[in-house]
């Protein structure tokens, strides 16, 4: 998922600093306790004054990691500004799941680019269907971040909606934008169906491409590719290889409402470099787009990363690759889930079951030498922060974008679902070569 810019006023709400954070309990070993305290005082760590010390490793491996200083908060994050559409206007910001932002330079000129998954107005989420996709961008980070203007495309249409399955009337002899299984359909138990979920903003070859999926309740779900024909705004084509399924082979998979044999990859993103380019797809697989950009090599029967797999390994989304000091990070998106064993509260990266809680939907990152791995065991970079991607600005800082995920777990309660579903961008931070570790930057300075 790199870019063209990579090398080889701030929300409505700012997040709670340490919101919650005595319900969490977990014990701190004495060696990441004093991490946490030199953290905490601004305490220079003592391997290098250049580079933040490593939080130690959690023991036994897929133990959650909950601790404060890796959340979100008021001093390393912020909402993004983004241009309201009439439908944000009683909400008083941009409703977004899936948030991705990156950076980009087009004509010695920076454009930092945002979007992400929508709900219409009158859901309280993305489903059982949505309208389409949306895309803002902005001179900085901080904005002013606009719409892009699809008007001279589609007058009178809302602004900034680059493609929905409500444009399949612009499909047209060989040249397809709305599939027959991307379009909208109907039963009796959901009603209207069908949504576009975890779009991706991508610039490879001086062409704009975005990667999505459709979500559980269209006719087959999985990633697929649209293709601009002109700048950021479109117009966006369907990719080839598209055309009639979505990428990879389907398996047993998602709610049981899915149809037998709809279910393929979910969360498909990009990688490049050097002229070439993957797909990722969450379940661990890659791919090789073709030279024309049209599909992958192979269609089918895709190659896996080399990972340290949790025991057991749960269901992990949000798949995304980020090349940072000659590495490539791994990012999945993993619920922590916890219960109590013996008496003692546990945080765990594990499957459902009874007793269980899901608590925070948070942010894994894996390190590797190469793109295919092997990949080091997994770490937590961010609690709650899960479904996002890693990005540079202009002056090479690294940042990760969040939503908090209002449908489950810590941020679907009712005092704290007001918060849920942002925009937000956090600073991270890198341990340096050699540890080659990278989470969400923690407080600086302070008692």
């Amino acid at each position: 998922m790199t870019s063209d810019h990579h090398r080889s006023t701030p929300g409505r709400r700012a997040l709670l600093a340490g919101a919650g954070a005595g319900t969490l309990g977990l014990a701190l070993s004495p060696t990441t306790a004093l991490a946490a305290t030199r953290a905490g005082r601004g305490v220079p760590p003592p391997h290098a004054a250049r580079w933040p010390e490593p939080w130690p490793a959690l023991e036994p491996y897929g133990t959650a990691d909950t601790r404060t200083e890796l959340w979100p908060r008021e001093d390393n994050s912020f909402v993004l500004p983004l241009e309201l559409r009439p439908r944000d206007e009683e909400l008083g910001r941009v409703w977004m799941r899936d948030t991705f932002v990156d950076h980009f330079v087009v004509g010695g000129r920076s454009v930092y680019v945002c979007t992400g998954t929508s709900r219409v107005p009158s859901l309280d989420r993305a489903a059982p269907w949505n309208d389409g996709l949306f895309v803002w961008t902005a001179p900085s980070l901080r904005g002013p971040w606009s719409l892009v203007d699809t008007t001279g495309i589609r007058p009178g249409a809302e602004k900034g909606k680059v493609w929905s399955p409500e444009f399949v009337d612009e499909n047209t002899p060989g040249r397809v934008v709305v599939a027959p299984w991307q379009e909208y359909w109907y039963d009796e138990r959901f009603g209207k169906r069908g949504q576009v979920w975890a779009p991706e903003v991508h610039r490879f070859d001086d062409t704009w491409f975005i990667v999505a999926c459709m979500g559980d309740h269209s006719r087959k779900v999985g990633s697929f590719m649209l293709r601009s024909e002109g700048g950021i705004e479109g117009p966006y084509r369907l990719v080839e290889g598209n055309h009639d399924k979505p990428f990879g082979d389907p398996f047993v998979g998602g709610p049981t409402f899915i149809e037998a044999g709809a279910y393929h990859h979910i969360d498909g993103s990009m990688y490049h470099e050097d002229g070439n380019a993957w797909l990722v797809l969450h379940n661990h697989l890659y791919a090789r787009f073709r030279d024309d950009m049209e599909d992958i090599v192979p269609s089918t029967g895709l190659p896996e990363f080399q990972e340290q797999p949790y025991t057991p390994e749960p269901y992990i989304e949000g798949a995304y690759v980020f090349p940072k000091g000659g590495k490539y990070y791994l990012v999945g998106a993993v619920w922590d889930r916890t219960w109590t064993v013996d008496g003692e509260r546990v945080y765990r990266y594990d499957d459902p079951g009874p007793g269980r809680e899901q608590l925070h939907y948070d942010m894994v990152l894996a390190v590797a030498d190469s793109f295919e791995g092997p990949y080091s065991p997994r770490w937590t970079a961010g609690v709650g922060a899960g479904h996002n991607n890693l990005f540079e600005d202009r002056s090479g800082q690294v940042w990760a974008t969040y939503f908090l995920n209002p449908n489950a777990g810590y941020w679907s309660d009712p005092e704290r679902i007001d918060d849920a579903a942002v925009a937000g961008v956090v600073r991270m931070e890198w341990t340096g070569p050699g540890d080659d570790r990278l989470y969400v930057a923690r407080p600086r300075g302070g008692a």
